[in-house]
Parts: C-alpha cells; sequence; structure tokens
C-alpha cells in the first residue's frame, strides 16, 4: 500500500510541475513564437517543402541545402549556417540580408516577435514532429 501512495504521489507531484512549467517565461516565449510562425505557414511549414523550404533541423543546417528544393542562386551561395544569429539578421530583413533571395516577405520587424520566432523554430526543430526527418543536410 505504501508503494502505491510514493507513486501515486510522485504521479501527482509530476503533474503538477508539468502544469506549473506550462506556465513558464520559456514557454510562454514558444507560443507567442508559434503565433508568429503562423503568418509563415502560407509559403512554410515545419515538415513538408512548400513554397518555401521546411523548418525541421533548421537551425545548425547549411542556407539553401535542403535536397531538391528549388532556392534561388543568391540563396543557394549564401555561404552560412542557419543559427540564432543568422536567423535574427534574416528574419529582420530578408531582402537586404540575401539580395536576390526569393523570399519576398518584407520581414519581423519587432525584435520580441523575432526572438520567440527564433525560440519556436530551435525547439521544434527537435521536436518529435521532426524527428527522424532526413533532409539534415551538411
Amino acid at each position: 500500500m505504501g508503494t502505491f501512495r510514493s507513486k501515486g504521489w510522485l504521479l501527482i507531484c509530476a503533474m503538477l510541475v508539468g502544469s506549473a512549467a506550462a506556465g513558464t517565461p520559456a514557454a510562454d516565449e514558444y507560443a507567442r513564437g508559434a503565433q508568429v510562425y503562423e503568418r509563415c505557414a502560407a509559403c512554410h511549414a515545419l515538415e513538408a517543402d512548400r513554397t518555401g523550404p521546411h523548418h525541421c533541423g533548421l537551425i545548425g543546417r547549411r542556407a539553401g541545402s535542403v535536397p531538391g528544393f528549388p532556392y534561388s542562386p543568391a540563396m543557394r551561395h549564401a555561404g552560412f549556417v542557419w543559427n540564432e544569429k543568422t536567423l535574427d539578421r534574416f528574419l529582420r530583413s530578408p531582402l537586404t540580408t540575401i539580395p536576390g533571395t526569393s523570399m519576398g516577405y518584407d520581414g519581423v520587424k519587432d525584435n520580441g516577435e523575432r526572438r520567440a520566432l527564433i525560440l519556436f523554430l530551435r525547439e521544434a526543430g527537435h521536436s518529435e514532429r521532426c524527428r527522424g526527418m532526413s533532409a539534415r543536410a551538411p
């Protein structure tokens, strides 16, 4: 009987910790980033290429390197790896960061929205939804 009560108490504690974590600043920032990402959904998705390439595994991937995706020459030759710094610069102003890119979006001007979006892309890119995708190009 004591073992059942201990396990039951551990389960209750785990549920309380999990629900408290949902209201943490990081969880709130992730949720805000997910909302900002909805603007990207017209052209992008996490798991599938659309007008723009998929975003699973974006952080750490060389720009313009998803196999089979028809990138602009400018993006194929961008010569950098996506990380928080390069994403911040690109998302602020895609057309000035990579002149000739086919991404015709004016950018995310709000610093907080960009920060939340990058956090979302980083975390979602390593989520269960994205695990196992083979297109994490070098």
